[in-house]
This record gives structure tokens, C-alpha cells and sequence, in this order.
């Protein structure tokens, strides 16, 4: 199992919107950045656990939890071109975006605050902690994803 933090805007997508989902499952689609792409494409795996991340927005932090029930394929927005991911470049036989599906586990008490992310002494490898790494899709370090844990459940 693997480990990641996917970044949403709450007024997007949120936790809750995930949690009230049919069966606590939803795609996870839009993303536009060739790293994070890469990662949903070739990296996310089926049971890989996920932070959900909530950013740009008052309590920016980690949220809960969810797991990935379908790993990487074509994002098919990027097909329509009435969505807003529509990418005329993209074709059917050459897709250029992916998505995985997450469903929901878990969402904590209160945000853990990027502050508190910060201040954890454990936590130095996640790109939230690295000046200039603002990728939406990232890995976690499994000894990380147990500090951040335990800091967002006490």
C-alpha cells in the first residue's frame, strides 16, 4: 500500500461532498499538472489510502480520509467539450489525463492545520512542508501518513 494527498478546494469538492456520494465514491477528475497526472496514471494503486486535503479556503489542512477503489484511467472530460477539462489535443486512442477513483473512509473531528502539519517533526519529506512544491497529487511517506494521522485523530 501507498500512500497520497490529494488537494481539493472545499467549495468544489469537498470531504462532506464525498461522504454524500452514492456509494462514497467518486472520481477523482480535473487534475491538469503532467507530474500529478503521472502519478494518478502510473503510481495511484487500488487500496492505496489518501489524505484529503482542503486548500484555498479558510481552515486549510487535512480533512479525512478516503482509499482508492479504481486505479488510473482516462479522465473523460477531457473528451467533452462542454466540460471545462475538455482538452481539444486529447483523443480517445491518446488520452492526456487521468483520474482514479476514491471512496470515503473517514473524515476527522476538526482540519489538521497546515501549521500543525508543519510543526510535526516527523514530517519533512511531504511536499506540503517543502517551499515550492504546490502539486495537488503527492506522495506521502508511510512514517509521515502515521504522524499526520495520529496529530489529526487525538
Amino acid at each position: 500500500m501507498v500512500f497520497w494527498l490529494f488537494k481539493t478546494e472545499p467549495d468544489a469538492f469537498s470531504i462532506d461532498d464525498l461522504a454524500a456520494r452514492p456509494q462514497l465514491t467518486e472520481p477523482w477528475d480535473g487534475v491538469r499538472n503532467y507530474q500529478a497526472r503521472n502519478f494518478l496514471r502510473d503510481k495511484v494503486q487500488l487500496g492505496d489510502k489518501v489524505f484529503i486535503y482542503h486548500s484555498s479556503c479558510k481552515q486549510v489542512g487535512i480533512a479525512g480520509v478516503a482509499e482508492v477503489v479504481k486505479a488510473g484511467y482516462p479522465d473523460t472530460e477531457q473528451f467533452n467539450p462542454e466540460s471545462k477539462y475538455y482538452d481539444p489535443k486529447a483523443s480517445i486512442d491518446a488520452p492526456r489525463w487521468y483520474r482514479v477513483d476514491v471512496k470515503f473512509v473517514e473524515k476527522f473531528n476538526t482540519v489538521l492545520p497546515l501549521k500543525i502539519i508543519k510543526s510535526l517533526p516527523e514530517v519533512t519529506e511531504v511536499g506540503l512542508v517543502k517551499k515550492g512544491h504546490r502539486l495537488s497529487i503527492m506522495p506521502v511517506e508511510e512514517n509521515e501518513w502515521h504522524a499526520l494521522y495520529r496529530a489529526a485523530t487525538q
